[in-house]
């Protein structure tokens, strides 16, 4: 079975059967005024997991508005105008549930778990804090001093550190190359009225798709979102289409390859070692997850089994890669002793070059694939996992997979292919962070 491609312009209120397996179904509609809602019903589920997602991320603001994606997430819990911050603090504790928010560069996503039961309350808060938010200034100032805090307990981690600073240096002066939660001196700086023109401007019925899975009914819950929303006055007018996906055309990346120092009086260094990657519809982002999997996707992975079990240099050595709708990146990490950084940056070198000369093996290929299938299935296994995926496939693909086409995308990959994206990635221009006790002018012998 192919993959299903989700249209933006569909009939309005008609449900669409999406996948049928065991008696769970995965269906969407689009209501009037283009709220796009997805669900997965999971037959023998006592609860259910609600998300409500807006196309919008920290790439998305302009100059004046940076980091005001992150402050409203912080901003749309301290009350509305039927609640208080502590009514809908209290409205999910006391039925138990979880409630939460999380920023991304390309989305926004305000998220709940509760009980099947629950889950009408938990549609009418969620629905409340996104359309009835009043940013109210006091509390705007006060959620400033929050997020300063947790800007600086981020800066705090070296690890955290050494990935911003890598990301920049890769993505260069892409809005994807700054940070999610904004810096210190963009917060401080960021007027209430640009916060709220940054609600105004985004936070629409044709930017948002509503996720859930879990014991639930589909019609219901599509019910529910409407009442919600018409309750609170926001017009869904039944000609407003969804609002185009991004465009998936590879950005123009004009990053800043070579080394780059941060200077931390820390004990231990952390090195990433990388360059520009996949964007998120390229095909062979399959092979990418097989040879990140070979490469440095757990303990028996070439970069574990090297630099920690035979060299004894590190402790966490991995890779990875993140991928958005026109840009992405791919690197090698490691952490050691500041003594060791020199040879321990050979070493990251070393793999990636071998990798990209040679190749995987057969045994090493079936692993990797065992691994991924095992890790998606368990990943599954709860209702927030697919109430996430659902909005992915949404916002970012536009097209439902199943997870048995998942793992057949897996399976097919070929260790000629990973080859042939090893040595694209090592072609690319290489970017090394490294963050330590160390001036800017080191080189570590490089």
């Amino acid at each position: 079975m192919a993959a299903i491609e989700l249209p933006l312009s569909v009939e309005q209120g008609r449900s669409v059967l999406l996948h049928a397996h065991e008696g769970a179904e995965v269906r969407r509609t689009i209501l009037p005024g283009g709220v796009r809602v997805l669900t997965e019903s999971m037959p023998g589920q006592r609860s259910a997991s609600i998300g409500f997602w807006v196309g919008v991320g920290s790439r998305d603001e302009v100059e004046g508005q940076h980091g005001s994606t992150h402050f409203l997430e912080h901003l749309l819990f301290k009350g509305t105008r039927r609640r208080t911050a502590l009514e809908i603090a209290s409205a999910f504790d006391e039925v138990g549930g979880e409630s939460n928010a999380a920023t991304a560069k390309e989305s926004t996503c305000y998220y709940a778990r509760v009980l099947d039961r629950d889950l009408p309350m938990a549609i009418d808060v969620i629905a409340d804090m996104i359309t009835g938010a009043v940013l109210d200034p006091d509390e705007l100032e006060q959620e400033r001093e929050v997020i300063l805090e947790e800007i600086a307990m981020d800066a705090d981690d070296p690890t955290d550190v050494a990935h911003e600073h890598f990301v920049a240096a890769v993505l260069g002066d892409h809005p994807l190359g700054r940070p999610i939660g904004g810096t210190p001196e963009a917060i401080r700086a960021v007027a209430r009225d640009a916060v709220w023109e940054h609600y105004q401007d985004h936070y629409g019925s044709h930017e948002l798709v509503v996720t859930a899975a879990g014991g639930l009914d589909h019609d219901v819950v599509c019910s529910l979102v409407e009442g919600a929303l018409r309750e609170a006055g926001w017009p869904l007018d039944a000609g407003q289409q969804p609002s185009p996906r991004r465009s998936s055309d590879p950005a123009a990346i004009s990053g800043l390859p070579g080394l780059h120092v941060v200077k931390r009086q820390v004990e231990q260094a952390n090195i990433i070692l990388g360059c520009p990657g996949l964007v998120s519809n390229d095909s062979r982002r399959y092979v990418m997850s097989v040879l990140n999997t070979v490469l440095g996707g757990g303990m028996s992975s070439r970069l574990f089994q090297e630099i920690r079990e035979k060299k004894g240099l590190v402790y966490s050595t991995y890779s990875f890669s993140s991928a958005y709708a026109d840009a992405g990146y791919f690197g090698l990490y490691a952490g050691c002793s500041p003594a060791k950084v020199g040879q321990v940056i050979g070493l990251l070198q070393a793999e990636l070059e071998k990798l990209a000369a040679d190749g995987i093996t057969e045994l090493e290929l079936t692993k990797a694939k065992g691994q991924l299938a095992g890790g998606i299935v368990l990943a599954l296994e709860d209702t927030g996992s697919r109430m996430s995926r659902l909005g992915r496939a949404e916002l970012v693909s536009g097209e439902f997979q199943s997870i048995d086409d998942t793992l057949a995308l897996i399976d097919g990959v070929t260790a000629e292919q990973v080859l042939e994206l090893a040595r694209e990635m090592s072609s690319r221009p290489r970017t090394i962070t490294v963050v330590g006790p160390f001036e800017e002018t080191e080189t570590f012998g490089l």
